[in-house]
């Protein structure tokens, strides 16, 4: 008696899943690049500069998170 076994994969690939790491690590890498370029150039000001600007130092952090990552 003979006996076979057929273990094909029905559509199932882990190509789309790693493409779509690859998408979410490159945005998250450039977002977290955004935000502390935005907050170097932020601190690198005077307190006088922030204040013409209506700034306070307290307030970069924030600013800059909201500039790399939105509301």
């Amino acid at each position: 008696m003979a006996h076979t076994s057929d273990f094909r994969s029905v559509g199932f690939s882990f190509v789309p899943g790693i493409a779509e790491l690859c998408v979410s690590f490159t945005k998250n890498l450039e977002q977290y690049r955004t935000y502390r370029r935005t907050l170097a150039e932020l601190e690198s000001l005077t307190s006088r500069e922030l204040a013409d600007i209506g700034l306070n130092r307290h307030a970069l952090k924030d600013i800059a998170y909201e500039s790399a990552y939105g509301a």
